[in-house]
């Protein structure tokens, strides 16, 4: 898997931006088959950046209606990825 199927996009909030400037803390959605190595190197390699530590967590997908019938929306998985201190990504 090459970096640009590892990391989908990063994910634009109002936590994730306030964890970026307060703690040095980024988010993204990876590819579910990711594992926390891959997205080291991928982030690394992309944003020309050192990784101090990633924590990564499955989202389930939710409950939806549409009319009488009812669905979910597709699971993803997210990764926070923290920086080394002099580092900075510029995603805003």
């Amino acid at each position: 898997m090459n970096e640009y199927a590892i990391i989908v996009r990063p994910i634009i909030t109002e936590q994730s931006i306030h964890f970026a400037n307060a703690r040095n803390v980024y988010a993204f959605e990876v590819n579910p088959k990711a594992n926390k190595v891959q997205i080291r190197q991928a982030i690394e390699k992309i944003y020309n950046v050192k990784v101090r530590d990633v924590r990564t967590a499955h989202v389930k997908g939710k409950p939806r209606r549409r009319g009488r019938f009812f669905t979910h929306t597709k699971a993803w998985k997210k990764a926070w990825v923290v920086l080394q201190d002099e580092y900075r990504i510029d995603l805003y």
